[in-house]
């Protein structure tokens, strides 16, 4: 190198600066091992106390490449070249051991998010990748598939069947009818876009926690307890998780809530036990309700199906009798129409039916006018009496006759 030092004594130097032994002052024997910097003892020198000087290591790389290339140990001109070209070879191998150390590999379920002086360069998928070599070139390699968990309210301890640690601060929420409940809650979320995930939010994390909480009190402050406490946790659910990603999308943090799930949603533990009293009585007081309406439902249609049946009874009977005084009126119109054209033979013959109908529900006792002295009277066989009279006394002949046997 032209600065080289040739000499290992005292004397000048045959650098091109002259003077002693580099650009910065003289070298050789009588240098007192200042840098370009000045003097001083420098931390993590050897055994004399101060560490070797910038000429020193050039000097001393010199003489190593010399040993390594042909033609090493001579001196004069060719030398110099040598040892240039040992140089630039040593230049070109750093650069290139500098140069390979910007490939990547970017895992499946990740991306690459390439950096170029500290400014987003692109996105890079799974596979083999390349970027400029840090300082100028950095990457990040979040992944974007797995889906992470955070509890709100509770504290995992580590062991499997342990239900975990209660937090107070974070589980206790005040409702809409100024009551006390204790929330726990786990939230599911994913990244969504890497770019705003890195660069938007500083703690990713914590306000996603941040953000759950939030709109968990929120949501939860416009009920009463008891619904939070039974029907409504499947709404709330829906509820915080929209206005979770609401939030998140406001602050473009490119976190995707994936779901929120209720853990445990009880009074505080102070006040449980009358809670659950009143829950009992508030059972019971449905139970006698559904038992009430169950009567109700059975003795409603019995008395609409009997009303209807009285309502039914009645239009027949109306319809019986009005159709009867119907055909009595056609009737005797009927009669007088007759009785209009042959006045005399209807009056006869009416007055003959009516004598029919008359006499023939009475005992009858016929008187004639006698002959020869007779007294009149007429015997005759009442055969409808004798009917019934032989109708009912056969059973009593047949036992006799039985008997007598």
């Amino acid at each position: 190198m032209p600065w080289s030092n040739q000499s290992g004594g005292g004397g000048k130097s045959g650098g091109p600066w002259g003077g002693g032994g580099g650009p910065w002052g003289g070298g050789g024997g009588g240098s007192n091992g200042n840098g370009p910097w000045g003097g001083g003892q420098k931390p993590g020198g050897g055994g004399s106390g101060q560490t070797p000087d910038l000429e020193e290591l050039l000097r001393r790389s010199q003489d190593r490449i010399k040993k390594v290339f042909p033609g090493g140990g001579s001196g004069g001109g060719g030398g110099r070249s040598v040892g240039l070209k040992g140089a630039l070879v040593a230049v070109v191998a750093v650069g290139a051991i500098w140069l390979a150390t910007g490939f990547y590999r970017v895992n499946p379920g990740e991306v690459g998010v390439e950096l170029v002086l500290g400014n987003y360069a692109g996105m890079t998928q799974p596979g083999l990748n390349y970027n400029w070599p840090y300082p100028l070139g950095t990457v990040y390699t979040p992944d974007v598939l797995r889906i992470r968990e955070l509890n709100v309210g509770i504290r995992d301890v580590g062991a499997v069947s342990s239900p975990g640690r209660d937090v107070p601060e974070e589980s206790l929420m005040l409702t809409g009818d100024e009551n006390i409940v204790d929330v726990d809650f786990r939230v599911q979320w994913r990244i969504s876009n890497a770019e705003d995930y890195l660069f938007n939010i500083q703690n990713p994390e914590g306000t996603v926690k941040a953000v759950a909480e939030s709109a968990m009190r929120e949501i939860v402050g416009t009920r009463n307890i008891q619904p939070i406490l039974t029907q409504e946790r499947q709404q709330i659910e829906v509820q915080v998780q929209q206005l979770m990603q609401q939030t998140l999308d406001h602050y473009e943090a490119g976190v995707e809530i994936a779901q929120v799930q209720l853990q445990k949603v009880d009074p505080p533990q102070q006040v449980i036990d009358s809670f659950r009293d009143v829950q009992a009585a508030r059972a019971d007081q449905e139970r006698l309700q559904n038992e009430a309406n169950s009567y109700a439902n059975r003795v409603i249609p019995e008395a609409r199906g009997e009303a209807a049946q009285v309502v039914q009874q009645a239009n027949a009977y109306r319809d019986r009798v009005v159709a009867e005084a119907e055909g009595q009126a056609d009737r005797f119109i009927a009669v007088y129409d007759e009785y209009a054209l042959a006045p005399d033979v209807t009056r006869q013959r009416m007055y003959l039916e009516t004598l029919e109908r008359v006499l023939g529900r009475t005992d009858k006792v016929i008187i004639g006018d006698g002959a020869g002295g007779s007294s009149g009277v007429v015997p005759y066989l009442p055969l409808d009496q004798l009917q019934s009279t032989n109708r009912g006394a056969a059973p009593r002949t047949s036992t006799q006759t039985g008997g007598g046997q």
